[in-house]
């Protein structure tokens, strides 16, 4: 009889190389809260409608612009500084003390400015926003300070409470009918909740810090806050100047929208999370080779799942606006078609910038965001007015495309970036043939209930997997190895 004994298993799982093992959890995480966050945008979608949906997204963009003010990039600084071994207590206590000081100045700015804001008009909602920037800064404390030393599988446990929790307050919150302020206030409970896994895990001390420890932590964050910067446009300035030209119902369908896209790219949020401390730590002991090698097969496996997302989104992406969402946000339909370039864009801008600040070269990574950032912002001032979502759409990917070039040009000054063709060609055939069987499918079948879109799906899906492990040995001998290190039987069939 098979017995499941946990230290077997464990001792069988830490025997897999420590980059496909921390990949593998991280993607395993991520993969859980992009369904538990898929799912909980469906109900709130159908229980409450674009609008209230689309205030709640306006609440989390203007707590994302504030945060980063509180942050200063001081958070990445000091996970570069702690990876990097040397004076670890000392660089934590000196973030601690300059984050303190940065979220007292961006909430005091917050009050000040408070007046001219719109759409923080309520008092509740303009509450919850200063106790999640507190809840953010107490968070962050701790989980750059787990993160920095490399313990990615707590940081993605912690996200993974983060969205458990916020989503079950929030549930019960729109069930008894508080609105927005309910979501807000899931929103912050999740924050406090991981942050508490964080602090269990933390094993930093408070020490004295000298001058030279904040000077370091400045030299890095000036340029890490301008780049974060750059990427908060990125995610929230087509929602702030749709809020502000259009309606909340407007802004609910096309975070929908991107949304739905997003599963495009969680392969590359759980590659970035597991590389950057590694690659910061090949870049100081100028190990090179060990990068590229990296962002190669990151790119690879990145692409493994935005292209056949991407052709499956544009045969289906109306269809699953329809039945996952509901019938208003089937407008987001040409909006979604372009999202979805943008997260193919987005998987090689994420990774090259990942690699320009992991390899301290933050400046660089700034100026070619800053670049991207400005085109953004003319781009949808001149776009969302005249086309709507779409426009916005359109903007973020131009943009986007603009700052993955620029960031090419950047890091193939210190590296040589590059692509495994045969394997992202072996990919790109596997999708076109999946194209055509949902294509096929589709014209046969009429997509008339959700049922039918999800056997759609499922098709391709199955299509695509059958085919590339097919005629791709090197990818099919990678997964086996990595299926069967974590105790996964691996099917005889493939």
């Amino acid at each position: 009889m098979l017995v499941f004994r946990p230290s077997g298993y464990l001792a069988r799982v830490m025997r897999i190389d420590p980059v496909q093992r921390q990949s593998a959890i991280s993607l395993a995480s991520t993969l859980v809260l992009t369904a538990i966050g898929f799912l909980s945008t469906m109900f709130f979608a159908h229980t409450v409608g674009p609008a209230i949906l689309g205030a709640y997204f306006i609440f989390v963009a203007y707590y994302s612009v504030f945060n980063l003010f509180g942050d200063g990039g001081f958070g990445g600084a000091a996970v570069k500084r702690i990876s990097e071994g040397e004076d670890q207590d000392a660089y934590f206590t000196a973030f601690i003390v300059l984050r303190v000081v940065l979220v007292a100045v961006s909430i005091g700015f917050l009050l000040i400015i408070r007046p001219y804001i719109p759409d923080l008009a309520s008092p509740e909602v303009f509450l919850w926003l200063i106790v999640a920037l507190i809840a953010g800064a107490l968070t962050s404390v701790a989980s750059n300070g787990v993160y920095g030393r490399g313990k990615v599988g707590i940081n993605q446990i912690s996200g993974l409470l983060d969205t458990l929790i916020r989503i079950i307050v929030q549930v019960v919150a729109i069930v008894l009918g508080y609105g927005v302020a309910g979501l807000a206030g899931g929103f912050v409970a999740g924050l406090l909740a991981a942050g508490l896994v964080n602090y269990r895990f933390l094993d930093l001390a408070l020490a004295s810090f000298r001058r030279s420890h904040i000077q370091s932590l400045f030299a890095f964050s000036f340029w890490t806050f301008l780049s974060a910067s750059g990427y908060l446009v990125f995610s929230y300035a087509d929602t702030i100047m749709i809020g502000y030209f259009m309606t909340e119902a407007d802004v609910g369908v096309y975070r929908v929208a991107l949304q739905l896209t997003s599963i495009a790219t969680f392969i590359t949020v759980a590659l970035h999370t597991t590389l950057y401390p590694k690659v910061s730590y090949w870049g100081k002991q100028n190990d090179l080779s060990s990068v590229e090698n990296a962002l190669a097969r990151a790119f690879t496996y990145s692409l493994l799942l935005a292209v056949p997302v991407v052709l499956g989104g544009w045969l289906l992406g109306e269809r699953l606006l329809y039945f996952f969402y509901g019938a208003a946000f089937s407008a987001g339909a040409s909006a979604l078609a372009l999202l979805l370039l943008v997260q193919v864009a987005h998987v090689f801008m994420f990774l090259q910038t990942m690699c320009l600040n992991a390899l301290d070269r933050p400046r660089d990574s700034f100026r070619v965001t800053a670049i991207a950032v400005a085109a953004n912002v003319g781009l949808n001032l001149y776009l969302i007015p005249t086309y709507g979502i779409t426009g916005a759409a359109a903007a973020t990917l131009a943009t986007m495309v603009l700052n993955a070039a620029l960031a090419n040009r950047a890091l193939s000054r210190t590296i040589r970036v590059r692509m495994e063709l045969r394997a992202v060609g072996h990919i790109v055939l596997a999708a076109l043939v999946m194209a055509a069987v949902v294509a096929a499918y589709s014209f046969v079948i009429p997509l008339t209930n959700v049922f039918v879109v999800l056997g759609a799906v499922a098709l391709g899906g199955v299509v695509y997997l059958l085919v590339l492990l097919k005629i791709d040995r090197g990818i099919r001998d990678e997964l086996k190895e990595l299926t069967m290190g974590l105790g996964v039987p691996w099917p005889g069939l493939l």
